[in-house]
């Protein structure tokens, strides 16, 4: 049963009722176009009227839609809310795809692995002789030199200042070093240094290749690389005494014919690059720790006069031969 129209609604007439179309929105006109008989029944009742021009409305069809959305969008977040974030990928597959993409970076972990093993095997022959596990110590460490030094310097160029650019690197020092000594008989003092770093550089880019197994994976692993970042300055510091201290050892074994003339010459040349080495300081700091010490000793009273006057003789003698050391700000 319908309600009882008011008077006022009694005498609103057609042309009252068009305008109220005009004025609610533009879609009235086309709902009286395609439905007049809607139309008519909503001349006697508004609030029919205005009901159907609001569910013909695109602006109801829009806020209907937006309200979907809206809902649509709350639920999906509060399904990624309940859903587990995923875990970065990890394991056999992951680590294979990065050796593949950092081909140069795994051959010098091999290269210092090598240098390491044959050092062992050096030290305590189990595979093969320990003369020959020398030599191939220092042609790892010739290799791993070279490939960093490529890294370094990809772009091979003939001129003097691509060579001053090649003796700057640590790289290059080291491939100089195997090179002294390749053709020596072999001197256990030699592989210290060469084994130190291989054993540095190993562990930190060892550690990355087990965090690309998992999290867990290698706990005893991760232990030792721990212990070896731990003490890296003190083994930079045993590495810098290494090269100071086989200078006297091959200045004596000249002496005793197990080594020339020329290998001492080279071997200095060698100890000016790591002096000047801008990379790593360890070797100059380590001469001047050394020089502290031994100038405490002679000023001391108990020190006789003669070793006073000779160590103040080859303290000057050292210092004149040191190279400068070219910073930054000179280049």
């Amino acid at each position: 049963m319908q309600p009882m129209l008011s008077p006022h609604h009694r005498r609103m007439s057609w042309d009252h009722h068009l305008q109220l179309t005009r004025r609610i929105s533009r879609d009235t006109t086309v709902v009286a176009a395609t439905d007049p008989v809607a139309l008519m029944d909503g001349l006697h009742d508004p609030s029919v009227f205005i009901e159907m021009v609001n569910l013909q409305s695109p602006m109801a069809g829009r806020r209907n839609s937006f309200c979907a959305v809206q809902r649509m969008s709350e639920s999906e977040n509060r399904n990624e809310e309940d859903r587990p974030q995923s875990q970065p990928s990890t394991g056999l597959n992951v680590l294979t795809a990065h050796i593949g993409r950092n081909k140069v970076d795994f051959a010098l972990w091999c290269t210092r692995f090598a240098t390491i093993i044959f050092t062992f095997n050096y030290l305590i022959p189990i595979f093969g002789s320990g003369y020959n596990m020398y030599y191939k110590a220092l042609l790892a460490n010739s290799a791993t030199s070279a490939l960093r030094l490529h890294q370094r310097l990809p772009q091979v160029q003939l001129s003097r200042e691509f060579i001053g650019k090649v003796f700057i690197e640590d790289s290059a020092h080291y491939l100089l070093y195997s090179m002294i000594f390749f053709y020596s008989p072999p001197v256990t003092w030699v592989l210290l240094p060469v084994f130190l770093f291989a054993l540095l550089h190993i562990s930190s880019y060892s550690l990355g290749l087990i965090e690309l197994l998992g999290p867990n994976a290698l706990g005893v692993g991760r232990m030792a690389i721990g212990i070896v970042e731990v003490q890296s300055v003190n083994l930079l510091r045993t590495i810098a005494f290494s090269e100071i201290f086989l200078f006297p050892m091959l200045l004596l074994s000249f002496f005793s014919g197990r080594s020339s003339l020329m290998t001492i010459f080279v071997y200095y040349r060698f100890l000016t690059l790591r002096y000047s080495s801008r990379r790593n300081p360890y070797t100059r700091n380590t001469f001047g720790e050394l020089r502290f010490l031994v100038e405490s000793y002679a000023q001391k009273p108990s020190c006789p006069s003669i070793i006073r006057n000779l160590v103040s003789k080859l303290v000057a003698l050292i210092s004149r031969l040191a190279p400068p050391v070219i910073t930054a700000e000179q280049q």
